[in-house]
């Protein structure tokens, strides 16, 4: 099993070359157009989560992480298409400006990053199988020979009800 934490190359297809998905379908359009990129935002924001939980932070520290925060979200945002940039918005609510958000509300929103990240890294590794098992079923209709009409039901000699049977 691999390191969840390490980056892995992960290929989009772009919607219109997936069966299912485009503008006659009704799904909405989740693309990311840079998947490494949304890689390392996505390690750099749990590793933080975890420096955050590890330690206290003074008031310079805690001015630094939200501004990380809000950096990350804006990083990306701009590789997300139309329907996840909107969902990232509605779940990244913005700190107050009059103070600096306490450790609690900082360890909160990372949190919450962290946990839409790996859900969208779920549903990315998803779609990677559905296409894959898509994929292996045209595959295997291209390699079965067409049987002629009226033999469906036809069995090989010496194989019963049941298959060949064992070796020996």
């Amino acid at each position: 099993m691999s390191d969840p934490t390490q980056p892995v190359p992960v290929e989009i297809l772009p919607a219109d070359q997936v069966e299912g998905v485009g503008p006659e379908s009704s799904q909405p359009n989740d693309e990311v157009h840079h998947p490494a990129k949304v890689m390392r935002i996505a390690t750099m924001v749990r590793t933080l989560l975890d420096e955050i939980k590890a330690a206290p932070l003074d008031e310079a520290s805690r001015t630094r992480v939200q501004d990380v925060y809000e950096t990350s979200v804006k990083e990306l945002s701009d590789v997300l298409s139309e329907d996840l940039r909107e969902e990232l918005a509605r779940l990244s609510l913005p700190f107050d400006d009059d103070a600096s958000p306490t450790d609690a509300e900082l360890r909160i929103a990372h949190a919450q990053l962290v946990g839409w990240l790996e859900g969208l890294f779920h549903g990315i590794q998803a779609m990677l199988f559905a296409q894959q098992m898509e994929g292996r079923q045209r595959l295997m209709e291209l390699r079965r020979p067409e049987l002629p009409p009226g033999s469906e039901g036809m069995s090989m000699p010496g194989m019963g009800e049941q298959g060949p049977g064992q070796y020996l």
